[in-house]
């Protein structure tokens, strides 16, 4: 059973979340692939100013790829990935080789 599809804008304003529930930030835009007619990535704004400190300026916003979202509901659960940026500055994670910023 194929749940009601929702508009894309619906996404806009909801806020962003770790699987461990910490905060990461707000929608404030979706990044489309119109060839693939398809999101690829989240603008997040108004971000948890201790886990992007020192690597986002205040004013600046974060895309996350939408392949790390868990699910989407109320709010939107993305993986824990962006947390362990925070202490795995130096060395990247094995296989991944992806950054927040």
């Amino acid at each position: 059973m194929n749940p009601t599809p929702e508009e894309i804008t619906s996404l806009v304003g909801r806020e962003v979340y770790s699987n461990n529930g910490m905060f990461v930030g707000e929608i404030e835009d979706v990044r489309l692939d119109l060839d693939a007619q398809a999101v690829t990535g989240l603008a997040l704004a108004e971000l948890n100013r201790e886990l992007f400190a020192g690597r986002v300026d205040g004013g600046s916003g974060i895309i996350v790829p939408y392949r790390w979202v868990r699910a989407v509901g109320d709010v939107v659960l993305v993986n824990d990935i962006i947390e362990r940026l925070e202490t795995n500055d130096e060395e990247p994670e094995k296989g991944s080789g992806q950054r927040a910023t």
